[in-house]
Order: structure tokens, then sequence, then C-alpha cells
């Protein structure tokens, strides 16, 4: 009886969240057909993204249940991760133009 009740308020929980994903995949298709700027477009997309890559992560692997400590933990960390890959797109972008491997 108890495993029933506990399902149940799992479906209460994230039906909406669910519901919400699919609102923002949604939004995503129709503002890519109304003709905005591709700057535009892309940052507007990339915050949409962001949004739902956040809620799918907080609901859906449990994250809103942890712990503050963890989030000043992973914050760090993430930015360290994109900063060493802002320095490797740079070299693959140089690595483009000098031809390294022509004779």
């Amino acid at each position: 009886m108890a495993a029933s009740k506990k399902s149940g308020n799992v479906i209460v929980k994230y039906l909406p969240v669910y519901f919400v994903l699919l609102a923002i995949a949604g939004l995503e298709i129709v503002l890519a057909y109304q003709g905005f700027s591709p700057g535009a477009l892309i940052a507007i997309l990339l915050a949409l993204a962001l949004c739902g890559g956040a809620l799918a992560v907080m609901y859906f692997m449990h994250l809103n249940e942890e712990r503050r400590s963890l989030f000043l933990t992973l914050i760090p960390a993430v930015i360290f991760v994109l900063m060493m890959m802002n320095m490797l797109w740079s070299d693959s972008l140089r690595l483009l133009h000098m031809k390294p491997f022509a004779h």
C-alpha cells in the first residue's frame, strides 16, 4: 500500500515538469519558424535549452533534493571545464588554417 501511495506522489511531482519540458520544446519549434535574426534566434534557443536542461537535471536526476554544498562544488567545476574547452577550441581553429599535414 505504501508503494502505491509513493508512486502516486512521484507522478504528481514529475508530470508537470514533463509537460513544461514539452512546452519548451514546442516553443523552440515555433520560434524556429518565426523569422528572427540568426543571432537573436540562437540566443533565445540557447536560453530555452538551458532552462529545459536545468529542469531535467533538477527533477529527473534528483538534484533538487541535494544539499547546497553539492551545487557550490559543481558550479566551479563546470566553469573550469568550460574554460578548458574554450582553450582547446581556439587551438582547433588554428589548425584549420595552418594545414599541418601539407607537404
